[in-house]
């Protein structure tokens, strides 16, 4: 298959990166540029690429023998696994040069345009070209007219320029606020919440904010709570406070509390402040507990029923996806009220014992009143012994009274109990080269 010269950088994302005896290494995520003078083309150094494990890598142009339409190859199958983090002068063009604000000529027109003739463009895609030094260098720019500065404005068509002719577009302009995302939010649409996190992780501070401006709340919600306590923080923070507080509203009450107990107390006040009451009640609750205990560690929000309802009812609850099969796994049963702290807590049934009674059966039937509950105050090694013996997922916290606060998910005993980086680590940590 030919080798190619020159390719557009949309086009090889998403290709394979096929190492020199066949194997399958990973897929190409973006490419890797230094940014010049505005009169000189930026520098391809590299691809960011993706493994298997989700880890994203840096592999030198040096080392890629060549782009052909369906896959890239590698001369060497020695490459650094350390995760990539991009250098100062460095940009990505997908990451932060594509969707950026620049000048460019009006269609149709000629070669010698003064400056004051040019038109506001969006970066759509960036060409690369390789050199007869064999030294990779952007070549020309695709843009689209923008009409108007919001990110709803009318979108034009595509023309394609050489990068001499395009104006604004250096590591300073790269960085100014103002910048869609959209193209990013495109590429995002299909992953799920934990690869967007460790996707944006790994993009310049701007960036990532902006991204976290196009989402819609919901979206964005479920994607702070993959990402580690200081990056929510700093997203939130940098949000307008109504936008912060409806996305807020949107998280899990747990991950809100976590959230709002890295912040400074007026600052989390504030933004409790402006939740509603129906949101707000139980982050409120979980901030009364010690982060290291059991209340700190539940949902208050788990599946809970009364004695009267049935089998199949209780089934569909499990099917919410909106819970954690963690979370999913385990029905608990009170008397009313059923909000919690609810009213007498009188036992729980699995999710593998409602699958063996009949639909019509009612839970109160076949309860498990023996399992042991945990107290809002137990400690984290309390609550490890608790998994550990009984071999759940997912466990009652009750307080003295008999009420049900809440439940405990392994999930966020295992997020709790890890180091505080261990999303930068992977299985191959302990090998410098593949």
């Amino acid at each position: 298959m030919a080798n190619l010269n020159k390719a557009f950088v949309a086009r090889l994302a998403g290709l394979p990166v096929i190492g020199p005896d066949g194997d399958d290494i990973g897929r190409i995520r973006d490419v890797v540029v230094t940014m010049r003078s505005e009169h000189k083309p930026p520098r391809v150094i590299g691809l960011v690429v993706e493994l298997p494990t989700r880890r994203r890598i840096f592999v030198p142009m040096l080392r890629v023998a060549a782009i052909e339409p369906r896959s890239v190859s590698l001369v060497s199958g020695t490459i650094n696994l350390h995760r990539f983090q991009s250098r100062q002068g460095e940009d990505t063009v997908l990451g932060s040069i594509v969707d950026s604000i620049v000048y460019a000529p009006p269609s149709g027109t000629g070669p010698n345009v003064d400056d004051d003739e040019l038109v506001r463009h969006q970066v759509v895609d960036v060409e690369i070209e390789r050199q007869r030094s064999r030294d990779w260098l952007v070549s020309r720019v695709a843009v689209r007219v923008r009409r108007g500065r919001s990110p709803l404005g009318r979108r034009g068509p595509v023309s394609i320029h050489p990068w001499s002719r395009i104006r604004g577009l250096d590591h300073t302009a790269i960085g100014a606020p103002g910048h869609g995302a959209e193209s990013l939010v495109e590429q995002y649409a299909d992953l799920r919440p934990a690869d967007v996190a460790n996707a944006i992780r790994e993009l310049p501070e701007f960036r990532r904010l902006e991204v976290a401006r196009t989402l819609d709340d919901e979206r964005l919600a479920d994607i702070l709570q993959e990402l580690p306590h200081d990056e929510q923080t700093e997203i939130v923070t940098r949000l307008e406070v109504e936008r912060a507080a409806d996305v807020l509203e949107a998280m899990d009450p747990e991950d809100v509390a976590d959230l709002l107990g890295e912040l400074p107390e007026p600052e989390a006040e504030s933004l409790l402040a402006r939740m509603s009451p129906a949101d707000s009640a139980p982050v409120r609750m979980l901030l009364t507990y010690d982060a290291d205990t059991a209340g700190g560690l539940m949902t208050p929000e788990p599946i809970i029923l009364s004695p009267q309802t049935t089998v199949a009812e209780a089934l569909a609850h499990c099917r919410n996806p909106d819970l954690s099969p963690a979370v999913a796994s385990l029905v608990f049963v009170v008397r009313p009220p059923t909000a919690t702290p609810t009213g007498k807590y009188l036992g729980c049934v699995h999710i593998q014992a409602l699958l063996r009674e009949l639909p019509s059966t009612m839970v109160a039937e076949t309860l498990d009143t023996s399992l042991s509950s945990m107290r809002p105050t137990d400690s984290v090694d309390a609550v490890t012994r608790f998994f550990a013996t009984y071999n759940l997922v997912c466990g009652p916290v009750v307080d003295d009274e008999g009420h049900l606060l809440g439940a405990v998910a392994v999930d966020e005993l295992l997020d709790h109990l890890l180091p505080e980086d261990w999303r930068d680590l992977d299985l191959h940590d302990d090998r410098e080269t593949y």
